[in-house]
């Protein structure tokens, strides 16, 4: 059975920056894989000790040195909105999240988009104005490089389709 890494807010758990948690349209696809025993539930800034709640914080670089890959690469920052530079939190909690999906042979990861840490598709541009970029955020971008594939929340009945195919092979 495949184990799904996948962010703890996105099963209930009050862990985000603001103290909620992003719980969507897909909770009876959730649930199910609950049951079965596939999830993973990992919060990449709780896991480095990060407070919930916590002060909102964007990748700070320019152009194509504005996601997770940059951070990683050591060109571009996280800073939060106090203008506390964080970079190495984000750094460190990006490799609890691959050191924990080597752990339990994850090779699936459900992450909250638009987060510095867990976005896959998009994060904001840094200017603490709402604007959102395409890019990835820190964790997703080690998972990535780490060969595990990485999906945004509103890809759960995608991934949920391609584990019922797999089952059936």
């Amino acid at each position: 059975m495949e184990r799904i890494l996948i962010s703890s807010c996105l099963v209930g758990r009050p862990v985000r920056y603001n103290g909620s948690d992003k719980t969507h349209g897909w909770a009876d696809i959730v649930a199910r894989w609950q049951k079965e025993g596939r999830l993973l539930l990992l919060c990449p800034e709780v896991a480095v000790g990060f407070p919930t709640p916590r002060p909102p914080a964007e990748i700070v670089g320019e152009g194509e040195d504005g996601d997770g890959n940059a951070v990683l690469a050591g060109t571009a920052r996280v800073i939060e909105d106090t203008k506390t530079d964080v970079t190495h939190l984000y750094v460190r909690a990006a490799q609890v999240a691959v050191d924990f999906a080597a752990r339990h042979g994850c090779r699936h990861a459900v992450l909250t988009d638009g987060s510095p840490s867990c976005g896959s598709t998009f994060i904001y541009d840094g200017s603490f104005t709402g604007v959102r970029t395409s890019g990835i955020g820190t964790t997703a971008a080690a998972l990535r490089h780490a060969g595990v594939r990485v999906w945004p929340e509103t890809a759960i009945p995608e991934l949920d389709l391609i584990l019922g195919d797999q089952a059936n092979c």
